[in-house]
């Protein structure tokens, strides 16, 4: 399951379409949910706007879904990633992943967010409480834990 959307998303039924999806199968399932934060303690963000390439922006998030199927044995997966204007606090993106084992589970979840982070076409522009406004640019950590799940490891932080 997967979704690009303004609105925001309910995590609860979320977490039950994908019990729903996995069935009997599913013995764990992680999640996680990201929300939009301060750009820095000292510096308050006012809102996050999200753009994305739509089409594209979907394939590659199936495409991530498919590889976490493929390298664990996921009974199910979900992604669910807004766009638009979000104000701090506001719910950005929710990645779960049901398995037999929560091994797996935990391991294809946190692929999934770490893909998408580098590899989904999501442009974020951050505008603080100031006033002052900036295109949001990819950490070289997030591409290095990225890279570390392409080369058959696991990331440590």
């Amino acid at each position: 399951m997967i979704t690009v959307q303004e609105a925001d998303f309910d995590g609860a039924a979320l977490l039950a379409a994908l019990r729903e999806q996995a069935g009997a199968e599913a013995g764990a399932i992680v999640s996680f949910t990201g929300y939009v934060r301060d750009f820095a303690p000292d510096q308050a963000t006012d809102t996050l706007f999200l753009e994305h390439y739509p089409g594209m922006c979907e394939r590659e998030l199936h495409e991530i879904a498919d590889t976490a199927r493929q390298r664990w044995n996921l009974a199910g997966t979900v992604i669910a990633h807004r766009v638009g204007a979000l104000p701090r606090g506001a719910q950005i993106v929710f990645v779960a992943a049901a398995s037999a084992h929560r091994g797996d589970a935990f391991r294809g979840c946190e692929y999934m967010i770490d893909a998408l982070k580098t590899r989904a076409p999501f442009w974020k522009r951050e505008t603080l409480a100031g006033g002052r406004s900036f295109w949001v640019e990819q950490r070289e950590a997030d591409d290095a834990r990225t890279r570390s799940w392409d080369a058959g490891g696991t990331p440590r932080d």
